[in-house]
């Protein structure tokens, strides 16, 4: 049975569709069968594996129309990783869903009938707490918090925090944090540096060993709709994600690793 991360944070422009697409690239490279769930109607990260939004299969038909996931996934050319597309439409779907039943249970019970097909599957979240996100969390088995090494970085963060707490009180009690991802983490900056370790000292164990540095290449990579570690496997951006891969696996006992072979 595969395990679900819900990778969320209500603010835009955190890393949450790089983190998704590139995650899923790493353990598909590394020969996990791997599924990307787009849950943000912007559907970037459907575009961002190469493949076209205004597709008719999509998550939408999923959500409202109880149409089977099987029949939507569709293949991409990274191996082993595969997608359930999004598409505009479901900006929609939230007002849609507030009348229909088990409306915060739409996208478990879907994932549910694919679950076992997969060893992971990783949900992109969109840049709101609304009754998709709610949908994403009630179905994940944990969330992945990426989170910008900028000033305003722990802003809102309290928010998903509390969201997280409901779901896990009312929707979801096996729910877990998996960890707090900092992305476009850069050297030069003070600021940056700072930032790490006020987010270190407050949250501890629950952040991520790995950084994700600011790189042209995880910038690149979607303009041709490839994931990093298929764009350029050497570049700073795929020896990131490949670390942040390792890190997870190991978390859940899937690999061991001596400490000379954490390259972080």
């Amino acid at each position: 049975m595969g395990k679900i991360f819900a990778v969320a944070n209500q603010k835009g422009g955190v890393g949450k569709t790089t983190t998704t697409i590139n995650l899923a690239g790493c353990l598909g490279v590394l020969e996990y069968k791997t599924l990307i769930v787009d849950a943000d109607p912007q559907a970037n990260a459907t575009s961002g594996v190469g493949l076209d939004p205004r597709n008719t299969k999509n998550i939408y038909d999923c959500l409202i129309n109880e149409v089977d996931p099987k029949d939507l996934i569709i293949k991409t050319n990274n191996p082993n990783l595969d997608i359930l597309p999004s598409h505009i439409d479901l900006v929609g779907a939230e007002l849609e869903m507030i009348n229909l039943p088990n409306r915060e249970h739409r996208l478990k019970m879907a994932l549910d009938k694919i679950k076992d097909d997969y060893d992971f599957i990783i949900i992109d979240c969109s840049p709101s707490l609304g009754l998709i996100t709610v949908n994403a969390l009630t179905a994940a088995d944990s969330v992945i918090i990426p989170v910008q090494c900028e000033y305003y970085a722990l802003e809102g963060l309290g928010k998903l925090l509390n969201t997280i707490k409901i779901v896990q009180s009312r929707l979801n009690k096996s729910l877990e944090i998996e960890g707090i991802l900092l992305t476009m983490y850069d050297t030069r900056l003070r600021l940056a540096n700072q930032v790490v370790e006020e987010v270190k000292t407050h949250f501890q164990d629950i952040v991520f060993d790995t950084l994700i540095h600011r790189n042209t290449k995880l910038g690149e990579a979607p303009s041709f709709g490839e994931t990093i570690i298929m764009h350029d496997a050497t570049s700073k951006g795929a020896v990131n994600y490949l670390n942040l891969t390792r890190e997870i696996l190991q978390k859940n006992n899937l690999t061991k690793l001596s400490n000379e072979q954490k390259t972080f």
